[in-house]
Order: structure tokens, then sequence, then C-alpha cells
């Protein structure tokens, strides 16, 4: 059997993946290994390893790399960590294979890994673009380090194929996040306000900010600012990411709450939870790349503030708006009046099940390639 690695370093990440593995584990053509990291193994971030045991998933390897710190040097000295501690885990494992997803730093440590350990990698949502981050340049370097790429839409194949690909090895399979909107049945509206202990006759707005690793976490003063005017809707957050400013922007969300009776802030509301939430919210507000690929499916609107996901594709759902509290305002009420038809534009939900196909009709996993001149 051939041992296909899968690394999961963030709860986003895994929600994404876990359908794919799902797959993987039930074919007996492949051995499923699975290595967490990052996020995962943080207590400050919900220790959500466990939810990936008890979805019923055996963890290969743990491997630690998070410092206490959401400086740029902490989030470099944290990449090698984490590049040493995959030295020693795929050492153990010896894949034939690593599925990596995304952009992140701790994606880069594995890539870099792997090529280095000379072990093959596919790619999952290479060929986009987010110019407000530096995970923009770390996802175009993980498509050079990758033999084989599944894209989430034409464009993104375009781009891979631009950057040296060869077209034989870069499919388009749409976006990995939408099956799991389109095929799982989500908590009912009542039992989900119970559990998070909201008011099932006021209405919510969710919200997830990360830092633009390319500009200042001092933003989150200006969400907070023009989210502080709606005082009769429920404001749920879920905690930015372990990127540089990750932690200032947490405790200026915990200082918000801490004062009103109306805001409500959730280490991980898993999976199952947070798509949930995004049905029944008002609007989803933010930064975070789900707004603009996976809640528009959810037929709710979204603004995505600042320029942390500038350069990616969008459906007509979305509302830009700069990184001020005037401008996010009349974003929220442009989407709170959105009456038009939601655009799909990644895909049809089976993204996972294209994926495995293909990975099935590869004869030979290596790590040799040309560059592709176009």
């Amino acid at each position: 059997m051939k041992k296909i690695c899968v690394v999961t370093a963030t709860r986003a990440e895994y929600g994404l993946l876990a359908n794919l593995m799902k797959l993987i584990h039930q074919d007996n053509t492949y051995q499923l290994q699975i290595i967490v990291t990052g996020m995962h193994l943080s207590s400050e971030f919900g220790e959500t390893y466990k939810q990936i045991e008890m979805d019923g998933f055996h963890i290969d390897e743990k491997v630690e790399m998070l410092l206490s710190s959401d400086t740029v040097v902490g989030v470099v000295k944290s990449t090698g960590l984490a590049t040493i501690g995959f030295a020693d885990a795929l050492q153990r494992l010896n894949p034939d294979l690593i599925i990596i997803l995304g952009d992140r730093y701790e994606m880069l440590a594995v890539a870099q890994t792997a090529l280095i350990m000379q072990i093959p990698i596919a790619h999952i949502h290479g060929g986009e673009c987010t110019f407000g981050a530096y995970d923009d340049a770390i996802r175009h370097s993980i498509t050079k380090m990758a033999t084989w790429h599944f894209t989430s839409t034409a464009s993104h194949r375009n781009r891979v194929i631009q950057l040296g690909e060869h077209p034989s090895r870069v499919w388009d399979v749409g976006a990995i996040g939408i099956e799991n909107i389109l095929h799982v049945r989500l908590i009912e509206k009542k039992d989900l306000y119970t559990q998070l202990g909201l008011d099932f006759d006021k209405p919510m707005f969710l919200i997830t900010h990360h830092p633009e690793t390319n500009g200042d976490p001092q933003v989150i003063h200006e969400v907070l600012k023009a989210l502080e005017k709606y005082l009769e809707v429920q404001l749920v957050f879920t905690k930015s990411n372990a990127d540089n400013g990750g932690r200032y922007i947490n405790e200026q969300i915990e200082q918000f709450i801490a004062y009103k009776s109306n805001a409500y802030l959730f280490d991980s509301l898993g999976q199952m939870r947070y798509l949930s939430a995004v049905k029944y919210a008002e609007v989803v507000i933010g930064n975070s790349s789900s707004a603009l690929i996976e809640v528009p499916y959810l037929q709710t609107p979204s603004v995505n503030i600042g320029n942390r996901q500038a350069g990616r594709e969008r459906p007509n759902s979305v509302f830009d708006a700069k990184a001020n509290a005037g401008e996010i305002e009349v974003a929220i009420n442009n989407a709170l009046q959105y009456t038009e038809r939601f655009e799909w534009i990644f895909g049809d939900g089976y993204t996972s099940t294209a994926i495995l196909e293909i990975l099935k009709s590869i004869e030979e996993f290596k790590v040799r390639k040309e560059f592709y001149d176009l």
C-alpha cells in the first residue's frame, strides 16, 4: 500500500481536508498518515487536534513548533523548529506522497523538508493571489516544490502553469471546502444557538479577523469601532490564527467583549458549528478566505476588510472595505441589504473525489520534474 501523508496545522485547514482524509483512509490502495502541528497542539488555540481524534482519525506524528510569541522573529523561529520536527517525523513515516493545502508558513516548512528528503508533494489551492500577506509568496514557493497541483478555478490553474508547471500535472478541481457545505447536514439553528449561549430571537454577525502579515495588526481597532454601533446584534468572534500579530488581535477582542454583553469569543467553533453559524449569520465579517470562497455557498453575504485577500477571486456577495471604521460600517450595511443571486465560482462540491481519482491515475509518485516554458 502506498503511504499518503496529510499535514494539518490549523482548525480551518483540517476542516477543508477532513473529507479527503476520510476517502484516503477508506481506500484500500493507500495507507493514510496524519501529521498535526502548529495551532492544533496549542491550548491557547483550543488544542484542536482532539477534534481530529474525535472524528476517528489516528494521528501518526505531532510536531511541536509554536513559540509563545506573535512577532515576526517568533514566526521565523517557529518555522525553523517545524523544519527540524518534520525532518524527524518524515524520516520515521517515510511516506510515498505528502498532501499540502494552502500557503501558511507551517506548510512552507513541510514543503522544503519534503523537497530535500525527495518526498513527492501534491499541493491544493495553488495559483491564488493574496497580496496583503506573505502567504502569497509562500503559496507560489510551495508550487515550485510540488509535483502535482489541484487548483480551485481555471484561472488559478493557468497561473500555476505560468509558474512553469506542466499542464498535465495541474488540475482544476474546485475549492475543497465547498463539499463540506453541499454534502453535510448542518446543525439546526435552535440547537446551535443553545450550544453557543446565544439568544435565538436576536440577529448574529460572525467575525473572524486574522493579521495582515504584510500590514499592521492595529487594524483590529477599526473593526471593533465599526461593530460597536450594532448594539442589538450578537457579535460572535472566532480567534485569530498564530501569524505574527495574531495574539495582539485576540487580546483586543478579549478586551472588547469584556465590556459588551452582546459579544462572544470562541477559540474554535469546529467545522460543523462554524458552517452552521455562517448559515444563520446576517453577515460574515473579517478577512478570512472562507468569507470569499465557502460563505457564498451558504447564501450569506460577507464583508472583506483590508488587503489580506487582495487579488483573490470573489463573487458579488462579498463587499470589500478599507481598514477604517466608516467604510466597514458602510460595507456591513450594504451586505445586509444584499438580495441578488449568490454566485458559485469555486466548483460543484466533489473536489476530494476528483483528487483521489486523479491520484489513483498516477502510476508513480516522483519528485523530478522540468520547468515548463509557455
